[in-house]
């Protein structure tokens, strides 16, 4: 099984600037493709910027969610501040987190391979924990060496 470690964290709140994935839930290749998609435009069009400005730290975050019925995903960062381009604030709640570490050539290859590792190898192998649901997300921590570093975070329940 892949390194990970099991970590109580307290509440948080990520400002996020979202978007609907309207692939299909097992179509991996649709859902990173219009993740993709979704990062190069708020890039460009400066929302990330503005998240940036009021972030109370340099992570960035990845979040995915579902909300009434659809799998949502989001570019967020740390902050109690509002901005009016925002379109959720999301509550973590206090708990145990499955964490798994790692770092890749670029942001996307990151998330991918994190949440691959989470979900395709920690979570179904795991015999006394698992995910119930609620937001789970992506942090990209920074850049050592030519590499992005981070972990994914995604909160648990003991069996």
């Amino acid at each position: 099984m892949p390194n990970y470690r099991l970590e109580e964290k307290e509440a948080f709140t990520v400002l996020g600037i979202g978007t609907e994935l309207k692939s299909h839930y097992t179509d991996f290749a649709g859902i990173n493709k219009e993740k993709q998609d979704f990062w190069q435009a708020v890039k460009q069009d400066g929302r990330l910027e503005a998240l940036k400005a009021v972030a109370s730290n340099d992570y960035i975050f990845a979040v995915s969610e579902a909300v009434n019925n659809k799998m949502m995903y989001y570019a967020g960062v740390l902050t109690d501040a509002a901005l009016p381009e925002a379109t959720r604030v999301i509550q973590f709640p206090q708990g145990e987190y499955l964490i798994v570490e790692g770092e890749a050539d670029t942001s996307d290859a990151l998330g991918n391979q994190l949440t691959g590792i989470a979900f395709g190898q920690v979570l179904p192998e795991a015999a006394d924990f698992a995910y119930v649901g609620g937001p789970n997300t992506t942090v990209e921590m920074g850049q050592r060496n030519g590499m992005v570093f981070g972990e994914v975070w995604i909160p648990i329940v003991r069996k």
